[in-house]
């Protein structure tokens, strides 16, 4: 099994900068940096951030975002998108790319960068970078059959 954590770090009005890290038994691995909305205690529809909880990672090969994934990172190759299973009260959340909370419907975002802009507001660059390197390290397990778990949570 795979073990993958989320934990957010840094919390804005409307962004939410976390980290994405590999967990072994020898310790943990940072793969990238992650954006999300902000969290909210009741969910607002393109606004909130995923619950804190622990999530099985599948792929998703249906869909108009597999089909512009496929398209564009046809190197990887893509298998499918990096969808995480049963997250309350939301549907087709995705591990994507993207830079700023307007690129997120409550989906973390990757990037290698994270930004403070002059607002206060979160933001991460070079995230097509970011989901080239993290993809194979998720999506290759899973294509062999593996069980890949995130668990998010908040650095207190």
């Amino acid at each position: 099994m795979i073990n993958l954590m989320l934990e957010r770090y840094a919390y804005g009005d409307d962004s939410t900068l976390g980290k994405l890290w590999h967990v072994t038994d020898t310790g943990r691995d940072l793969q990238c940096f992650t954006l999300e909305d902000e969290e909210r205690d009741e969910k607002v529809p393109g606004e909130t951030a995923i619950p804190i909880g622990t999530y099985e990672i599948k792929l998703r090969t249906e869909g108009g975002m597999h089909e512009k994934y496929l398209r564009k990172f046809m190197e990887l190759p893509h298998r499918g998108m990096l969808h995480l299973q049963a997250v309350p009260d939301f549907e087709w959340v995705y591990l994507h790319i993207g830079n700023t909370d307007d690129d997120t419907l409550g989906c973390p975002l990757v990037g290698q960068i994270p930004h403070v802009g002059a607002t206060g507001e979160f933001s991460v660059y070079q995230s097509t970078a970011a989901y080239r390197d993290v993809y194979p390290t998720i999506a290759g397990p899973l294509s062999d059959g593996e069980r890949v778990v995130l668990q998010v949570s908040n650095k207190i």
